[in-house]
C-alpha cells in the first residue's frame, strides 16, 4: 500500500525537493501542524521572528543576497496581513519569495471564523500569483508549481494559503516528475529576430553620445549578466549608470561608471541621461524617481528598453527599440553581435564618442558628492564615507532602511558586486534594513553585514534585534541619528515653508542601552575624531551591534533634482534652495 501523507508532511517534502534551508515564520493556531511537523525535518532551519513583516524582509535579503526563493510561514488573518507589506515590497523590486500562509478550516471559510481574512484577494494585487488550497491532492502541485512563478521569468513573490484541514488530511504525494506539464518552468529566453539586434548594433554604432542606463533586472537575472554587462561597457567604452537597485553589477569605482542616477543621482548621470542621443536601458523600469519631468526626460534620445517584462515595455516612457528577454540572453547576442561586427569597436569608435566624454568630465568637476565637513558635528555624508575606507576590504553587505541615509548610503558607499547591496526601493518601506540584514546574515553566516539606518525607520522593526541576538547573528546597525524623519523634513524644508509638522521624534529612545536590553552590543559617537575608533570596535564584536552615530540634525541630501524638474535642474546644495518649487512639482513628492 502506498504511503499517505499529511498536508504538513507535503509542505516540508516540498521544501526539501526544492533545496529549502531556512525558513523565516511566526507560529499561530491555523499553522500549528506545519510547525508540529517541522521537528522532524532537521535539514531545514526555522528563524523565529518577532513580526511577520519582519519575517518578509528576512526572506526578501536572503533572497536578494543568496540568489534564492526566500520561504515564508505565517498564520491566518493577522499573521497573513502582517506580511502584506513585505509581499508588496517584493512585488515592486521583483524579489522572489515564496509565503505558506495557514486558513481557517475548510467548512468555516466564509462565516467570519476567528483569525479569519481573505488572504488570497487581499494579497491579490501584490504578488504574481496565490492559490487557496481546497483540496490536498492539488497541495504538492500547488506548491511546486509555485516555486516555479516566483523564480520564473521577472521574479516575485508568491502566496499559497493553506486550510488547517488540510494540513491534517493525506493524501500519495505527487513527486515533481509527476506533475503536470503546466508546472514546467516557462522559458523566457530572448527569441527576437536577429534583425532587433542588428538594429540595436546600428544605433550604438551611430551613437556620439551614449550612455547605458542598469537596473536591478541585470542583478535578478543573475552573475552572468553582470559579467556581460561589464563586457559591453568594456568593448564600446561607453559611460554607464545605475538605478538604485542596481548598483554593484558594475563596479562603483570604475572610471566609466558615473554614479546612481536619479533624485538624488550624481550630477554627471543625470546630465548625460538628459543629454545623451542614445539610450540603452537594462532591466531597469523608467520609474518616476528615475525619469523626473517625465516630458523633459531625455528628450532628443533614441532608447533601446532591454526587459524580461513585456508589460514594462513603453509603459512609463515610449521607446523605439524594445528587446524582451532576460538580461543574460540578451546582453549576450548583443555583445556577440558587436564583436562580430565590429572587434575594434572600441577604438574605432573612441574618436566619436570623445567630445562626449570631456563633456562628461566637465560635469564631473562640478563634485556632486561633495559636502562641507565638520570637525564638532559629524555629517551623516563623512560617516558613510569613514564606514566604507574601513570595511572596503572585506566581501561587505549592506542593507538600509528608506530616507536620507539610504541616499547618503548609496552615494558615498561604493560596491563592486553583485547582491551585496540590499534596500527597499519600488515601494520606499521604512522598517525593511533590520530585518533584511537578519536574513543575509542567514544567508551568508561568515561575512560582514551592515544595515545602515536611520533612528526614524529602524524603530519600526527594531523588535527584530531579539531575534539576531537568539540565532547569534552578529549584524551590525549603523544609525545615522539626526532625531528627524530626515527626508520628511528636507521635503518639509523645501516644499512646505519649512513646517516641521510631526517630522521631529521627541521622545527616542537611549540606543547603547536599548541594545544592552535586546543583549547586545551598544556604542555612540558624538563627533567626528570618535568614528575611527569607534567603528573598529564596531567591527571587532562578534555579536549584534546597535551603533548610534549622531549627526547633523539639519543637513540635507543632495544633489537634488526639485520636483517636477527635469534632469538637467539640478540642486547642487544649500545655496540653492531658494528656487521655488511648483504646484505641480509638490504634487509629485
Amino acid at each position: 500500500m502506498t504511503n499517505l501523507m499529511t498536508g504538513a508532511e507535503i509542505v516540508f517534502k516540498v521544501l526539501e525537493e526544492r533545496g529549502v534551508e531556512h525558513i523565516f515564520g511566526y507560529p499561530g493556531g491555523a499553522v500549528l501542524p506545519i510547525y508540529d511537523e517541522l521537528k522532524n525535518h532537521k535539514k531545514i532551519k526555522h528563524i523565529l521572528v518577532r513580526h511577520e513583516q519582519g519575517a518578509g524582509h528576512a526572506a526578501e535579503g536572503y533572497a536578494r543576497s543568496s540568489g534564492k526563493p526566500g520561504v515564508i510561514l505565517v498564520t491566518s488573518g493577522p499573521g497573513a496581513t502582517n506580511a502584506v507589506t513585505a509581499l508588496t515590497d517584493a512585488y515592486m523590486d521583483s524579489i522572489p519569495l515564496v509565503c505558506i500562509t495557514g486558513q481557517v478550516p475548510t467548512h468555516l471559510i466564509g462565516t467570519d471564523a476567528f483569525q479569519e481574512c481573505d488572504t488570497t484577494g487581499i494579497t491579490r494585487p501584490c504578488t504574481k500569483h496565490n492559490w487557496l488550497v481546497k483540496d490536498v491532492k492539488k497541495l504538492s502541485q500547488i506548491l511546486h508549481k509555485a516555486f516555479e512563478v516566483a523564480t520564473s521569468g521577472r521574479p516575485g513573490p508568491v502566496l499559497v494559503d493553506i486550510p488547517k484541514d488540510i494540513q491534517f488530511q493525506k493524501t500519495k504525494y505527487l513527486k515533481p516528475k509527476d506533475l503536470k506539464n503546466d508546472n514546467k518552468k516557462t522559458s523566457f529566453s530572448f527569441n527576437s529576430h536577429d534583425k532587433e539586434i542588428d538594429l540595436a548594433v546600428e544605433l550604438i554604432r551611430r551613437a556620439s553620445k551614449p550612455i547605458l542606463y542598469t537596473g536591478g533586472g541585470v542583478i535578478n537575472s543573475g552573475p552572468k549578466a553582470t559579467e556581460l554587462l561589464r563586457e559591453l561597457v568594456s568593448i564600446t567604452g561607453f559611460p554607464i549608470t545605475s538605478t538604485l537597485q542596481g548598483l554593484g553589477a558594475y563596479p562603483g569605482n570604475d572610471h566609466q561608471f558615473l554614479g546612481m542616477l536619479g533624485m538624488h543621482g550624481t550630477y554627471e548621470a543625470n546630465n548625460a541621461m538628459h543629454d545623451c542621443d542614445l539610450m540603452v536601458n537594462i532591466g531597469a523600469r523608467f520609474d518616476d524617481r528615475i525619469t523626473g519631468k517625465i516630458d523633459e526626460f531625455s528628450p532628443n534620445s533614441k532608447k533601446i528598453h532591454i526587459d524580461i517584462d513585456p508589460s514594462s515595455i513603453n509603459k512609463n516612457v515610449v521607446v523605439d527599440l524594445a528587446l524582451v528577454g532576460d538580461v543574460k540572453s540578451v546582453l549576450n547576442k548583443l555583445v556577440s553581435a558587436i564583436k562580430s561586427k565590429d572587434p575594434d569597436f572600441v577604438y574605432s569608435n573612441r574618436q566619436k564618442i570623445s567630445t562626449w566624454w570631456n563633456q562628461i568630465e566637465n560635469w564631473r568637476k562640478k563634485n556632486s558628492l561633495g559636502f562641507t565637513n565638520s570637525n564638532e558635528v559629524i555629517k551623516p555624508q563623512f560617516a558613510v564615507q569613514k564606514l566604507y575606507q574601513l570595511t572596503k576590504a572585506q566581501d561587505v553587505f549592506i542593507t538600509t532602511e528608506v530616507g536620507q541615509h539610504q541616499m547618503w548610503a548609496a552615494q558615498h558607499y561604493k560596491f563592486d558586486k553583485p547582491n551585496r547591496w540590499m534596500t527597499s526601493g519600488g515601494l520606499g518601506t521604512m522598517g525593511y534594513g533590520l530585518p533584511a540584514a537578519i536574513g543575509v546574515q542567514v544567508a551568508n553566516p561568515n561575512k560582514l553585514v551592515i544595515d545602515i539606518a536611520g533612528e526614524a525607520s529602524v524603530l519600526m522593526t527594531m523588535q527584530e534585534m531579539s531575534t539576531a541576538v537568539q540565532y547569534n547573528l552578529p549584524i551590525k546597525i549603523f544609525i545615522l541619528n539626526n532625531q528627524y524623519m530626515g527626508m520628511v523634513r528636507q521635503w518639509q524644508e523645501l516644499l512646505h515653508e519649512k513646517n516641521y509638522s510631526e517630522s521631529y521624534t521627541a521622545a527616542l529612545p537611549d540606543f547603547v542601552k536599548l541594545a544592552e536590553a535586546y543583549g547586545c552590543v551598544g556604542i555612540r559617537a558624538n563627533k567626528p575624531d570618535e568614528l575611527d575608533g569607534k567603528i573598529a570596535e564596531m567591527l571587532s564584536v562578534n555579536k549584534p551591534v546597535i551603533f548610534d552615530c549622531v549627526v547633523d540634525k539639519v543637513e540635507n541630501c543632495y544633489p537634488m533634482i526639485p520636483s517636477g524638474k527635469p534632469h538637467n535642474q539640478m540642486l547642487l546644495g544649500p545655496q540653492e534652495e531658494e528656487e521655488e518649487i511648483s504646484e505641480e512639482g509638490k504634487v509629485l513628492v
